[in-house]
């Protein structure tokens, strides 16, 4: 089994900074792109970051030049460091990871973590 757990959420005002962790553990004989999507209530899940296993990123229109993605493969670990953040921002935040476990390459998702982003 694969577990990916966030931490780093939290409540922060405008302008302020946040950074988030997942960490993927389990049976991983590899990983390939991770990545974060946040959900805001009444909206669709949404693409925030991703990052492949070689470091290509790719971001929300809505994020660039604030956020910055990272991971630290030894680890199996994918950072979000959020910058100028604005109430708009406010969402649940979930990890994401494709990730082959023995022969089998599957989409796992963290549980995520509530961010919060006064005016």
């Amino acid at each position: 089994q694969v577990q990916l757990v966030e931490s780093g959420g939290g409540l922060v005002q405008a302008g302020g900074s946040l950074r988030l962790s997942c960490a993927a553990s389990g049976s991983i004989s590899s990983t390939k792109t991770m990545g974060w999507y946040r959900q805001a209530p009444g909206k669709q899940r949404e693409l925030v970051a991703t990052i492949t296993s070689s470091g290509s990123t790719n971001y929300a229109d809505s994020v660039k030049g604030r956020f910055t993605i990272s991971r630290d493969n030894a680890k199996n670990t994918v950072y979000l460091q959020m910058n100028s953040l604005k109430p708009e921002d406010t969402a649940v935040y979930y990890c994401y990871a494709n990730i082959r476990v023995y022969v089998r390459w599957n989409d796992y998702w963290g549980q995520g973590t509530q961010v919060t982003v006064s005016s």
